[in-house]
């Protein structure tokens, strides 16, 4: 029996996914990896919005529950991005392997294989054909519904439909560097945003902090972000892009509304960093064994007044630092006795996760937001983005 590996002729598994219709990928899976592998009961289960459980598309028969993203063989594959191997005494396995595209999870295929196809070449060969649906998944996503609705335990509010299609995703990994982040209250999510972009040469990352709530908060951050990008995209400065981003929004909004934004602008090959703090999102290193806050020159949030002029200040991250990025949404937030979650609980949140990836962090922060609040319906939106900086290798070319 043929199994699907990493020798085998790729490309025409590739070719094959490629060419099926955007809404019929799960199908073709299943076609695919029962033709070359043998497997059944192949199942494509992606995150819901708040990283909570994890849904089937398509689902197979009496199998249309969700499952959780932390715990069972699924949600282990997904925490911790390594397959899981379920052996059955029926000489079959079943197989969980993580989904994911560039450092961005989206979920995990699972599939009951003869147990030969659950060896080691066996995995490999499957982990490479999820990774080669995911990026069709991302892909389909232009032209069909399907995978978003997967993902959604309850309906997002307008504005929440707004905040998710504007992110980047929720993950970037390249060897420099890996970009872990997350959003609540995931459905009702409104002002709050994160954004990222890496050439060959830099990576520029922002937090953005809108104020107010709903549709209002969600318009006011999508112009934002909006006149970020496109000052980003005509090659100006960190200190240009916040200045022609505060004009834009002065211009919508006449300084009834303004964003909170901390812009910042890595080296890939030195990790130097540029950063602009336009209000509230705050900045936290770890370094080893000690956690602080990077002190920045707080200025004037985009768009309260018009023609600021903003600087930009220079610090540098080293192999091995963690850098968390959290609006006033977290740092802000209070318990019901009226004490705030604070530096304290954020270094109790870092210390918790030393060994744990980027967005694994994000959601341990989260977590200990929700507990510090006591409700899953947090009052104030919060973003966070984690990453962790490995460097350059000053040796490659």
């Amino acid at each position: 029996m043929n199994t699907v590996s990493t020798s085998e002729p790729f490309p025409s598994v590739e070719s094959e996914l490629r060419s099926a219709p955007p809404n019929a990928l799960v199908a073709t899976a299943r076609r695919l990896l029962g033709d070359r592998a043998g497997a059944r009961e192949v199942s494509l289960l992606l995150a819901d919005y708040g990283l909570r459980v994890l849904r089937p598309v398509d689902p197979l028969p009496g199998t249309d529950e969700s499952l959780s993203a932390y715990d069972g063989p699924a949600g282990r594959a997904f925490t911790g991005q390594t397959p899981v191997v379920e052996p059955a005494a029926d000489g079959t396995a079943a197989v969980h392997v993580p989904v994911s595209v560039r450092g961005d999870r989206l979920g995990v295929l699972s599939a009951r294989v003869p147990s030969p196809g659950a060896g080691p070449a066996g995995v490999r060969g499957l982990a490479a054909f999820a990774t080669a649906l995911g990026h069709e998944i991302a892909a389909a996503e232009r032209d069909t519904d399907l995978y978003l609705l997967a993902r959604r335990t309850r309906r997002l509010t307008l504005a929440a439909e707004m905040q998710w299609q504007l992110l980047p995703g929720r993950g970037c990994e390249r060897p420099e560097f890996e970009i872990g982040a997350h959003l609540e209250p995931a459905y009702t999510v409104g002002g709050d945003n994160f954004d990222w972009s890496t050439d060959g040469d830099h990576l520029t990352l922002t937090v953005t902090d809108g104020m107010g709530r709903g549709i209002d908060a969600a318009l006011l951050t999508g112009v934002t972000v909006g006149a970020l990008r496109n000052a980003r995209r005509a090659g100006l400065c960190l200190a240009d892009q916040a200045r022609l981003a505060d004009q834009a929004v002065y211009a919508q909004f006449g300084g009834k509304a303004y964003a909170s934004t901390l812009l910042l602008r890595f080296d890939l090959a030195t990790g130097t960093v540029q950063a602009v703090d336009a209000g509230s999102p705050r900045l936290y290193l770890r370094r080893g064994d000690t956690v602080r806050q990077i002190e920045l020159e707080t200025q004037l949030p985009l768009g309260m007044f018009e023609e600021t002029a903003y600087d930009e200040q220079i610090f540098s991250v080293r192999p091995g630092d963690r850098l968390v990025a959290v609006s006033s949404g977290v740092h802000g937030a209070r318990s019901p006795e009226g004490t705030l979650f604070g530096e304290g609980s954020l270094r109790r949140a870092f210390d918790a996760a030393p060994a744990q990836a980027p967005q694994e962090v994000a959601r341990s922060v989260v977590a200990g937001l929700v507990e510090h609040v006591g409700s899953t319906d947090l009052t104030a939106d919060a973003a966070v983005v984690c990453l962790d900086w490995h460097g350059r290798d000053s040796a490659a070319p």
